[in-house]
């Protein structure tokens, strides 16, 4: 089985990305694209020069690798896919042929979130667009929505549930995984991953809406409406 699971940053991915990753059957990759998006796109993100340097700026080769041969002894190639770095020009045809889940997060507490690691954000360095459009763009497939504050209020259950929409066995080995990161963590893991690195499990509980800014405010107006677009399908949890 091959998983393609689309958020933007700051949405859980990296945390859902570990759970998966310590299942005894799951070979888990790092944000394919990154290299490739920063190559074509000239942006300045934090350890731009290493991520250059360790990842594969090709989008067609990586395209053609995200549904290709799965990894010795495993049976499930999860990959962790950041929305904004799917660039127009990149292809997307392979998504025909993936698993495709879609981890959506409320606006204000992503804005927040990333505030904290990379100032001055704009509604596409978010994803938000762009995993409405990928989602629209993928409707006949009907495929899982899952949100970042289910899975937080209710660990179990909403990977119980998210396991089953996907015909994947659960396994209790997603509860919980190793300090100090993954070894497929890519390098920009130093910059982003600092408190999911001190951690074994998801961290249960939902905190209290965080404070904005005025622009923070109304990035997140603008970021709000394709969230909403994809909140009706996301998986209902009994209880």
């Amino acid at each position: 089985m091959h998983i393609a699971m689309w958020s933007g940053p700051r949405n859980l991915s990296t945390a859902l990305m570990y759970s998966f990753g310590n299942r005894p059957d799951t070979a888990v990759w790092d944000e394919p694209f990154y290299a490739a998006y920063l190559a074509a796109t000239g942006l300045d993100h934090p350890m731009r020069a290493e991520i250059l340097q360790a990842g594969d700026t090709d989008a067609a080769r990586i395209a053609s690798r995200c549904n290709g041969p799965l990894p010795d002894g495993k049976s499930v190639l999860y990959q962790k896919h950041m929305t904004h770095h799917m660039l127009p020009e990149f292809p997307l045809g392979w998504l025909e042929n993936v698993t495709n889940i879609f981890l959506i997060r409320r606006p204000d507490r992503v804005i927040a979130s990333y505030h904290a690691k990379r100032e001055n954000p704009t509604l596409s360095d978010l994803g938000f667009q762009q995993q409405a459009e990928i989602f629209q763009s993928l409707s006949a497939q009907n495929p899982v929505v899952i949100d970042s504050d289910d899975i937080l209020k209710a660990p179990e259950p909403a990977l119980r549930a998210l396991c089953k929409a996907i015909k994947l066995p659960f396994s209790p080995a997603m509860l919980n995984w190793p300090q100090d990161g993954h070894a497929s963590d890519g390098p920009w893991a130093k910059h982003w991953y600092n408190a999911v690195h001190k951690s074994t499990g998801f961290a249960q509980g939902v905190s209290s809406p965080p404070m904005l800014t005025e622009e923070g405010k109304a990035l997140c107006a603008q970021a709000q409406p394709f969230y909403d677009q994809l909140t009706p399908f996301r998986l209902k949890l009994s209880g």
